[in-house]
Protein backbone atom coordinates (compact mmCIF):
# COMPACT_ATOMS: atom_id res chain seq x y z
CA UNK A 1 0.00 0.00 0.00
CA UNK A 2 1.12 3.47 -0.61
CA UNK A 3 2.56 5.25 2.44
CA UNK A 4 1.44 9.33 2.78
CA UNK A 5 2.44 11.55 5.49
CA UNK A 6 0.83 15.09 6.14
CA UNK A 7 3.91 16.72 6.62
CA UNK A 8 5.64 16.25 4.02
CA UNK A 9 5.73 19.40 1.70
CA UNK A 10 4.57 17.22 -1.39
CA UNK A 11 1.73 15.71 0.06
CA UNK A 12 -1.25 16.95 -0.96
CA UNK A 13 0.00 16.85 -4.71
CA UNK A 14 0.81 13.20 -3.93
CA UNK A 15 -2.62 12.34 -2.53
CA UNK A 16 -4.40 13.79 -5.96
CA UNK A 17 -2.17 12.05 -8.02
CA UNK A 18 -3.07 8.72 -6.43
CA UNK A 19 -6.79 9.44 -6.53
CA UNK A 20 -6.40 10.48 -10.10
CA UNK A 21 -4.66 7.71 -11.24
CA UNK A 22 -7.18 5.37 -10.06
CA UNK A 23 -10.03 7.73 -11.51
CA UNK A 24 -8.47 7.55 -14.37
CA UNK A 25 -8.51 3.29 -14.11
CA UNK A 26 -12.05 3.43 -14.17
CA UNK A 27 -12.70 6.04 -16.51
CA UNK A 28 -10.34 4.06 -19.34
CA UNK A 29 -13.48 1.34 -19.27
CA UNK A 30 -15.81 3.68 -21.20
CA UNK A 31 -13.33 2.85 -24.60
CA UNK A 32 -14.66 -0.41 -25.65
CA UNK A 33 -17.61 -0.15 -23.73
CA UNK A 34 -19.50 2.36 -26.04
CA UNK A 35 -19.17 -0.11 -28.87
CA UNK A 36 -20.95 -3.16 -26.87
CA UNK A 37 -23.38 -0.93 -26.15
CA UNK A 38 -24.10 0.03 -29.85
CA UNK A 39 -23.70 -3.55 -31.01
CA UNK A 40 -26.44 -4.32 -28.71
CA UNK A 41 -28.45 -1.29 -29.77
CA UNK A 42 -28.39 -2.51 -33.30
CA UNK A 43 -28.55 -5.96 -32.83
CA UNK A 44 -30.39 -7.26 -29.93
CA UNK A 45 -30.34 -10.93 -28.63
CA UNK A 46 -27.83 -11.93 -31.35
CA UNK A 47 -24.85 -9.42 -29.75
CA UNK A 48 -26.55 -10.02 -26.27
CA UNK A 49 -25.45 -14.00 -26.77
CA UNK A 50 -22.47 -13.39 -28.21
CA UNK A 51 -20.99 -11.06 -25.48
CA UNK A 52 -22.45 -13.58 -22.85
CA UNK A 53 -21.09 -16.87 -24.49
CA UNK A 54 -17.59 -14.60 -24.69
CA UNK A 55 -17.47 -13.36 -20.93
CA UNK A 56 -19.99 -15.86 -18.85
CA UNK A 57 -19.70 -19.11 -21.12
CA UNK A 58 -23.31 -18.58 -20.77
CA UNK A 59 -25.52 -19.65 -24.04
CA UNK A 60 -29.11 -18.46 -22.80
CA UNK A 61 -30.47 -15.26 -21.50
CA UNK A 62 -33.13 -16.14 -18.87
CA UNK A 63 -33.56 -18.97 -16.91
CA UNK A 64 -36.55 -21.27 -16.95
CA UNK A 65 -38.76 -21.63 -14.12
CA UNK A 66 -37.82 -25.17 -13.20
CA UNK A 67 -34.59 -23.93 -13.06
CA UNK A 68 -35.02 -20.96 -10.45
CA UNK A 69 -37.12 -23.89 -8.50
CA UNK A 70 -34.50 -25.94 -8.39
CA UNK A 71 -31.75 -23.86 -7.47
CA UNK A 72 -33.49 -22.38 -4.89
CA UNK A 73 -34.15 -26.11 -3.25
CA UNK A 74 -30.97 -26.01 -2.62
CA UNK A 75 -30.04 -23.41 -0.71
CA UNK A 76 -29.10 -23.67 3.22
CA UNK A 77 -31.91 -23.00 5.33
CA UNK A 78 -29.28 -20.81 7.06
CA UNK A 79 -28.80 -18.61 4.33
CA UNK A 80 -32.87 -18.22 3.27
CA UNK A 81 -33.35 -17.14 6.70
CA UNK A 82 -30.63 -14.74 6.74
CA UNK A 83 -31.99 -12.92 3.60
CA UNK A 84 -35.60 -13.00 5.49
CA UNK A 85 -34.19 -11.00 8.01
CA UNK A 86 -32.19 -8.58 6.11
CA UNK A 87 -35.26 -8.01 3.73
CA UNK A 88 -37.38 -7.53 6.83
CA UNK A 89 -34.91 -4.93 8.45
CA UNK A 90 -34.30 -3.15 4.61
CA UNK A 91 -38.01 -2.80 4.25
CA UNK A 92 -38.55 -1.45 7.65
CA UNK A 93 -35.97 1.55 7.58
CA UNK A 94 -36.85 2.07 3.50
CA UNK A 95 -40.55 2.66 3.98
CA UNK A 96 -40.11 5.45 6.81
CA UNK A 97 -38.68 7.31 3.54
CA UNK A 98 -41.63 7.89 1.60
CA UNK A 99 -42.58 11.01 0.77
CA UNK A 100 -45.94 12.85 1.45
CA UNK A 101 -47.36 14.79 -1.44
CA UNK A 102 -47.90 18.53 -0.96
CA UNK A 103 -51.13 20.60 -1.61
CA UNK A 104 -50.81 23.93 -1.15
CA UNK A 105 -53.82 27.20 -1.93
CA UNK A 106 -52.91 30.81 -1.42
CA UNK A 107 -54.91 33.93 -0.78
CA UNK A 108 -56.46 33.93 -4.88
CA UNK A 109 -57.61 30.37 -4.51
CA UNK A 110 -54.68 29.23 -6.87
CA UNK A 111 -53.99 25.33 -5.91
CA UNK A 112 -50.69 24.29 -6.16
CA UNK A 113 -49.73 20.31 -5.64
CA UNK A 114 -46.63 17.94 -6.23
CA UNK A 115 -46.81 15.00 -6.11
CA UNK A 116 -44.63 11.31 -6.23
CA UNK A 117 -45.61 8.91 -9.06
CA UNK A 118 -43.35 5.37 -9.04
CA UNK A 119 -41.21 5.01 -11.71
CA UNK A 120 -43.24 2.46 -14.45
CA UNK A 121 -40.19 0.00 -15.16
CA UNK A 122 -36.92 -0.68 -13.10
CA UNK A 123 -33.96 -2.65 -13.77
CA UNK A 124 -31.64 -3.50 -10.99
CA UNK A 125 -28.06 -4.91 -11.94
CA UNK A 126 -26.87 -7.02 -9.36
CA UNK A 127 -23.28 -8.54 -9.94
CA UNK A 128 -22.26 -11.89 -10.39
CA UNK A 129 -20.08 -14.74 -12.04
CA UNK A 130 -16.95 -14.78 -10.14
CA UNK A 131 -19.27 -13.20 -7.17
CA UNK A 132 -22.76 -13.16 -6.17
CA UNK A 133 -24.89 -10.73 -3.89
CA UNK A 134 -27.99 -11.56 -2.86
CA UNK A 135 -27.84 -8.43 -0.49
CA UNK A 136 -27.12 -6.05 -3.61
CA UNK A 137 -31.13 -7.46 -4.70
CA UNK A 138 -32.86 -6.33 -1.19
CA UNK A 139 -30.71 -2.99 -1.63
CA UNK A 140 -31.69 -2.43 -5.01
CA UNK A 141 -35.30 -3.58 -5.22
CA UNK A 142 -36.72 -3.36 -1.73
CA UNK A 143 -36.86 0.93 -2.34
CA UNK A 144 -37.92 0.68 -5.33
CA UNK A 145 -40.76 -2.04 -3.81
CA UNK A 146 -41.76 0.77 -1.01
CA UNK A 147 -41.78 3.22 -4.13
CA UNK A 148 -44.49 0.98 -5.81
CA UNK A 149 -42.71 0.44 -9.09
CA UNK A 150 -45.36 -1.89 -11.14
CA UNK A 151 -42.22 -3.90 -13.41
CA UNK A 152 -38.65 -4.91 -12.05
CA UNK A 153 -36.59 -7.10 -13.42
CA UNK A 154 -33.11 -7.95 -12.43
CA UNK A 155 -29.90 -8.84 -14.54
CA UNK A 156 -27.58 -10.56 -12.83
CA UNK A 157 -25.16 -12.23 -14.85
CA UNK A 158 -24.71 -16.25 -14.11
CA UNK A 159 -21.88 -18.65 -14.99
CA UNK A 160 -22.26 -21.60 -17.45
CA UNK A 161 -25.98 -20.97 -17.30
CA UNK A 162 -26.36 -20.82 -14.03
CA UNK A 163 -27.51 -18.29 -11.36
CA UNK A 164 -26.31 -18.11 -7.69
CA UNK A 165 -29.31 -20.19 -5.94
CA UNK A 166 -29.33 -17.06 -2.76
CA UNK A 167 -29.61 -14.20 -5.36
CA UNK A 168 -32.52 -16.21 -6.73
CA UNK A 169 -34.25 -16.59 -3.94
CA UNK A 170 -33.87 -12.96 -3.05
CA UNK A 171 -35.24 -12.02 -6.36
CA UNK A 172 -38.46 -14.45 -5.37
CA UNK A 173 -38.51 -12.82 -2.24
CA UNK A 174 -38.93 -9.23 -3.98
CA UNK A 175 -41.51 -10.70 -6.26
CA UNK A 176 -39.27 -9.78 -9.03
CA UNK A 177 -40.75 -11.98 -12.12
CA UNK A 178 -38.55 -11.28 -14.77
CA UNK A 179 -34.39 -12.75 -14.33
CA UNK A 180 -32.38 -12.45 -16.86
CA UNK A 181 -28.96 -14.56 -16.56
CA UNK A 182 -26.78 -11.38 -18.37
CA UNK A 183 -24.40 -9.43 -17.14
CA UNK A 184 -22.25 -6.55 -17.71
CA UNK A 185 -22.13 -3.93 -20.89
CA UNK A 186 -24.29 -5.94 -22.72
CA UNK A 187 -26.85 -6.24 -20.46
CA UNK A 188 -27.01 -2.62 -19.40
CA UNK A 189 -27.64 -2.09 -23.16
CA UNK A 190 -30.28 -4.81 -23.28
CA UNK A 191 -32.23 -2.96 -20.58
CA UNK A 192 -31.84 0.15 -21.28
CA UNK A 193 -32.84 -0.32 -25.77
CA UNK A 194 -35.10 -3.56 -25.13
CA UNK A 195 -34.44 -6.96 -27.34
CA UNK A 196 -37.13 -9.67 -28.85
CA UNK A 197 -36.86 -11.20 -25.39
CA UNK A 198 -35.95 -8.26 -23.09
CA UNK A 199 -38.49 -5.16 -22.68
CA UNK A 200 -36.84 -1.88 -22.27
CA UNK A 201 -37.08 -0.43 -18.92
CA UNK A 202 -36.93 3.44 -17.91
CA UNK A 203 -34.26 3.16 -15.54
CA UNK A 204 -31.29 1.06 -14.60
CA UNK A 205 -29.69 1.10 -10.98
CA UNK A 206 -27.61 -1.11 -9.22
CA UNK A 207 -23.49 -1.78 -8.25
CA UNK A 208 -20.80 -3.07 -10.55
CA UNK A 209 -17.48 -3.06 -11.91
CA UNK A 210 -15.69 -0.16 -14.04
CA UNK A 211 -17.50 -1.62 -17.12
CA UNK A 212 -20.93 -1.70 -16.10
CA UNK A 213 -20.59 2.14 -14.84
CA UNK A 214 -19.26 3.09 -17.82
CA UNK A 215 -22.11 1.34 -19.47
CA UNK A 216 -24.77 2.92 -17.79
CA UNK A 217 -23.18 6.64 -18.28
CA UNK A 218 -23.14 5.33 -22.19
CA UNK A 219 -26.99 4.98 -21.80
CA UNK A 220 -28.19 7.32 -19.80
CA UNK A 221 -30.39 9.85 -21.57
CA UNK A 222 -32.68 7.11 -22.60
CA UNK A 223 -33.04 5.93 -19.77
CA UNK A 224 -32.49 7.41 -16.03
CA UNK A 225 -29.32 6.01 -14.05
CA UNK A 226 -29.24 6.79 -10.13
CA UNK A 227 -27.76 10.05 -9.58
CA UNK A 228 -23.72 8.86 -8.42
CA UNK A 229 -21.19 6.29 -9.36
CA UNK A 230 -21.91 3.23 -8.46
CA UNK A 231 -18.82 1.24 -8.33
CA UNK A 232 -16.25 0.46 -7.92
CA UNK A 233 -16.57 -0.42 -4.12
CA UNK A 234 -14.66 2.03 -1.61
CA UNK A 235 -14.05 1.97 2.37
CA UNK A 236 -11.64 5.51 4.09
CA UNK A 237 -11.02 4.37 8.16
CA UNK A 238 -9.94 6.70 10.58
CA UNK A 239 -8.61 5.71 13.57
CA UNK A 240 -6.60 6.71 16.76
CA UNK A 241 -4.11 4.60 19.29
CA UNK A 242 -6.89 3.36 20.75
CA UNK A 243 -8.35 1.44 17.74
CA UNK A 244 -7.68 -2.59 17.78
CA UNK A 245 -5.31 -3.08 14.36
CA UNK A 246 -6.90 -6.70 13.68
CA UNK A 247 -10.10 -5.00 13.18
CA UNK A 248 -9.45 -2.85 11.18
CA UNK A 249 -7.04 -4.57 8.93
CA UNK A 250 -9.81 -7.29 8.28
CA UNK A 251 -12.55 -4.52 7.65
CA UNK A 252 -9.48 -3.13 4.84
CA UNK A 253 -9.59 -6.50 3.75
CA UNK A 254 -13.15 -6.79 3.51
CA UNK A 255 -13.84 -4.25 1.12
CA UNK A 256 -10.49 -5.14 -0.68
CA UNK A 257 -11.72 -8.65 -2.02
CA UNK A 258 -14.77 -6.71 -3.99
CA UNK A 259 -12.99 -5.83 -6.76
CA UNK A 260 -9.12 -5.10 -8.40
CA UNK A 261 -9.91 -1.60 -9.04
CA UNK A 262 -11.51 -1.16 -5.13
CA UNK A 263 -10.14 1.29 -2.92
CA UNK A 264 -9.15 1.42 0.91
CA UNK A 265 -7.48 4.05 2.67
CA UNK A 266 -6.35 3.88 6.40
CA UNK A 267 -5.43 7.59 7.73
CA UNK A 268 -4.72 8.12 11.58
CA UNK A 269 -2.59 10.31 13.73
CA UNK A 270 -1.02 7.25 15.36
CA UNK A 271 1.87 5.73 13.09
CA UNK A 272 2.71 2.49 15.63
CA UNK A 273 -1.27 1.80 14.75
CA UNK A 274 -0.68 2.07 10.97
CA UNK A 275 2.63 -0.28 11.18
CA UNK A 276 0.34 -2.56 13.24
CA UNK A 277 -2.49 -2.77 10.67
CA UNK A 278 0.03 -3.44 7.51
CA UNK A 279 1.48 -6.82 9.47
CA UNK A 280 -2.45 -7.71 10.64
CA UNK A 281 -2.71 -7.11 6.54
CA UNK A 282 0.11 -9.51 5.47
CA UNK A 283 -1.27 -12.33 8.01
CA UNK A 284 -4.59 -12.30 7.40
CA UNK A 285 -4.15 -12.16 3.46
CA UNK A 286 -2.98 -15.39 3.45
CA UNK A 287 -6.50 -17.21 5.13
CA UNK A 288 -9.46 -15.57 2.84
CA UNK A 289 -10.24 -17.33 -0.66
CA UNK A 290 -10.24 -14.13 -2.90
CA UNK A 291 -6.54 -13.02 -1.19
CA UNK A 292 -5.49 -12.18 -4.84
CA UNK A 293 -8.12 -9.47 -5.49
CA UNK A 294 -8.06 -7.84 -2.29
CA UNK A 295 -4.62 -7.99 -2.58
CA UNK A 296 -4.02 -6.34 -6.40
CA UNK A 297 -6.98 -3.91 -4.69
CA UNK A 298 -4.71 -2.66 -1.94
CA UNK A 299 -1.44 -2.89 -3.73
CA UNK A 300 -2.87 -0.46 -6.78
CA UNK A 301 -4.86 1.37 -4.80
CA UNK A 302 -4.23 1.12 -1.39
CA UNK A 303 -3.00 4.27 0.93
CA UNK A 304 -2.25 4.47 4.30
CA UNK A 305 -1.65 7.97 5.66
CA UNK A 306 -0.02 9.64 8.64
CA UNK A 307 -2.03 13.10 9.48
CA UNK A 308 -0.86 14.88 12.45
CA UNK A 309 -4.61 16.57 13.20
CA UNK A 310 -8.27 16.92 13.17
CA UNK A 311 -8.75 19.34 10.91
CA UNK A 312 -6.53 17.92 8.24
CA UNK A 313 -7.99 14.41 8.62
CA UNK A 314 -11.29 16.16 8.26
CA UNK A 315 -10.46 18.11 5.31
CA UNK A 316 -9.08 14.87 3.85
CA UNK A 317 -11.41 12.97 4.31
CA UNK A 318 -14.14 15.20 2.50
CA UNK A 319 -11.82 15.83 -0.26
CA UNK A 320 -11.67 11.81 -0.54
CA UNK A 321 -15.55 11.72 -0.76
CA UNK A 322 -15.62 8.20 -0.02
CA UNK A 323 -18.49 5.75 -0.49
CA UNK A 324 -18.11 4.15 3.74
CA UNK A 325 -16.01 5.89 6.00
CA UNK A 326 -15.35 4.28 9.49
CA UNK A 327 -14.71 6.56 12.11
CA UNK A 328 -13.24 4.14 14.66
CA UNK A 329 -11.90 6.67 16.77
CA UNK A 330 -12.80 7.53 20.47
CA UNK A 331 -13.99 11.10 19.91
CA UNK A 332 -15.87 10.73 16.61
CA UNK A 333 -18.65 13.02 17.70
CA UNK A 334 -16.41 15.83 16.99
CA UNK A 335 -15.75 15.06 13.43
CA UNK A 336 -19.35 14.23 12.44
CA UNK A 337 -20.75 17.82 12.10
CA UNK A 338 -18.00 18.92 9.73
CA UNK A 339 -17.72 15.87 7.41
CA UNK A 340 -19.51 16.74 4.37
CA UNK A 341 -18.70 14.16 1.78
CA UNK A 342 -18.85 10.32 2.05
CA UNK A 343 -22.17 7.65 1.20
CA UNK A 344 -22.69 6.36 4.86
CA UNK A 345 -20.87 6.97 7.95
CA UNK A 346 -20.01 4.34 10.79
CA UNK A 347 -19.52 5.81 14.23
CA UNK A 348 -17.61 3.86 16.66
CA UNK A 349 -15.28 0.39 16.71
CA UNK A 350 -18.55 -1.91 16.44
CA UNK A 351 -20.21 0.04 13.58
CA UNK A 352 -18.48 -2.00 10.96
CA UNK A 353 -18.74 -1.38 7.44
CA UNK A 354 -19.82 -5.06 6.72
CA UNK A 355 -22.59 -4.90 8.71
CA UNK A 356 -24.43 -2.16 6.31
CA UNK A 357 -23.82 -4.29 3.71
CA UNK A 358 -26.45 -7.16 4.84
CA UNK A 359 -28.81 -6.37 7.48
CA UNK A 360 -28.80 -3.10 9.39
CA UNK A 361 -31.59 -1.32 7.23
CA UNK A 362 -29.39 1.45 5.55
CA UNK A 363 -28.60 0.82 1.85
CA UNK A 364 -24.80 -0.27 0.65
CA UNK A 365 -25.71 1.14 -2.97
CA UNK A 366 -23.87 4.47 -2.21
CA UNK A 367 -21.69 6.81 -4.47
CA UNK A 368 -17.95 6.09 -4.98
CA UNK A 369 -15.13 7.94 -6.89
CA UNK A 370 -15.84 11.11 -5.11
CA UNK A 371 -19.61 11.66 -6.59
CA UNK A 372 -20.24 11.47 -2.85
CA UNK A 373 -19.38 15.05 -2.77
CA UNK A 374 -23.01 15.73 -5.01
CA UNK A 375 -24.94 12.94 -4.45
CA UNK A 376 -26.44 10.30 -1.96
CA UNK A 377 -27.19 6.25 -1.65
CA UNK A 378 -30.18 4.16 -2.92
CA UNK A 379 -33.31 5.38 -1.43
CA UNK A 380 -37.17 4.99 -2.13
CA UNK A 381 -36.16 9.00 -3.36
CA UNK A 382 -34.83 7.01 -6.31
CA UNK A 383 -37.42 5.21 -7.66
CA UNK A 384 -39.83 8.00 -7.80
CA UNK A 385 -40.49 10.85 -10.27
CA UNK A 386 -41.98 14.34 -8.92
CA UNK A 387 -45.03 16.38 -11.45
CA UNK A 388 -46.01 19.60 -10.25
CA UNK A 389 -49.88 20.44 -10.83
CA UNK A 390 -51.18 23.89 -11.36
CA UNK A 391 -54.61 24.91 -10.58
CA UNK A 392 -55.18 29.05 -11.51
CA UNK A 393 -58.21 31.19 -10.41
CA UNK A 394 -59.72 33.94 -12.31
CA UNK A 395 -58.92 36.17 -9.46
CA UNK A 396 -55.23 34.92 -9.28
CA UNK A 397 -54.29 35.13 -12.78
CA UNK A 398 -55.88 38.51 -12.59
CA UNK A 399 -53.44 39.60 -9.91
CA UNK A 400 -50.35 37.78 -10.70
CA UNK A 401 -50.46 38.01 -14.20
CA UNK A 402 -49.12 41.81 -14.37
CA UNK A 403 -46.06 40.91 -12.91
CA UNK A 404 -45.35 38.07 -15.46
CA UNK A 405 -45.90 39.99 -18.30
CA UNK A 406 -43.61 42.20 -17.23
CA UNK A 407 -40.98 39.89 -16.84
CA UNK A 408 -41.95 37.80 -19.89
CA UNK A 409 -41.62 41.20 -22.05
CA UNK A 410 -37.80 42.10 -19.91
CA UNK A 411 -36.93 38.88 -21.07
CA UNK A 412 -37.77 38.98 -24.93
CA UNK A 413 -40.17 36.41 -24.51
CA UNK A 414 -43.15 38.25 -25.83
CA UNK A 415 -45.45 35.16 -26.71
CA UNK A 416 -45.39 34.36 -22.79
CA UNK A 417 -46.92 38.09 -22.18
CA UNK A 418 -49.32 37.92 -25.06
CA UNK A 419 -50.77 34.28 -23.53
CA UNK A 420 -51.19 35.53 -20.33
CA UNK A 421 -52.56 39.42 -21.45
CA UNK A 422 -55.41 37.23 -24.04
CA UNK A 423 -56.57 35.67 -20.41
CA UNK A 424 -56.66 39.10 -17.99
CA UNK A 425 -57.53 41.46 -20.38
CA UNK A 426 -61.48 42.53 -19.57
CA UNK A 427 -64.15 42.73 -22.71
Amino acid sequence: MKILNSTNKNFNNSLNKLLLQRKKKIQSSSVSVTSIVRDVKKNGDKALLKYEKRFNQNRTIAPTSNEINNSIKSLDQKVKKAIDIAYDRIYKFHSLQKFKNISFIDKFKNKLEYKYLPIDSVAIYVPGSSASYPSSVLMNAVPAIVAGVKRLIMINPGFKGKQNPAVLYAARKCKIKEIYSIGGPSAVAAAAYGTKKIKKVDKIVGPGNAYVAAAKKEVFGDVGIEGMTAGPSEVTIVCDKFSNPEWVASDLIGQAEHDNLAQCILISKDKKLLDKVKIELINQLKKIPRASVARKSLNNNGILMYVNSDKKIIEIVNKIAPEHLELNIQNYNSYVSKIRNSGSICLGKYAVMAMTDYNIGSNHVLPTNGSAKYSSGISVNEFYKRISYINLSKKGIESLGPSVITLANYEGLVGHAQSVIKRIRRK
